[in-house]
């Protein structure tokens, strides 16, 4: 399967009420989770470049991990980041035919929102 047929997710949690630790550790989780689902890679970011905001921690860049799934399975991706996060706050980036769109969400509605937004763009592709 050629990567240009795939889906690439970035995925940015915010929760203020965690230390740097406990984010961290939220992370992980999450990524262990992802990797259990049908995707092509998931992994943390690396810090090459922090944008403007961001928080490193370790070599890494503190609550943002990368996925990279096909376009079959993205809707999967997707519904399982709807029911594993809730009502977190997120920013999600996704890229798929040469395009991106981010989109952040801090309720269940405002995500729920942004998943449908990311499903209609990776199907419009």
């Amino acid at each position: 399967m050629s990567s240009e047929s795939n889906v690439k997710l970035t995925i940015a949690l915010s929760n203020p009420d965690l230390d740097a630790d406990e984010q961290e550790r939220e992370t992980r989780n999450l990524l262990r989770e992802i990797k259990d689902l049908d995707v092509e890679s998931a992994e943390l970011v690396a810090v090459t470049e922090t944008p403007l905001g961001s928080k490193a921690f370790g070599a890494f860049l503190l609550g943002v991990l990368q996925a990279e799934v096909s376009v079959a399975n993205c809707k999967k991706l997707l519904g399982f980041l709807g029911d594993r996060l809730g009502s977190k706050a997120i920013e999600l980036e996704v890229e798929a035919n040469g395009k991106k769109l981010k989109v952040k969400a801090s309720s269940r509605e405002e995500l729920t929102a942004a998943l449908e937004a990311a499903q209609k763009f990776v199907a419009v592709g």
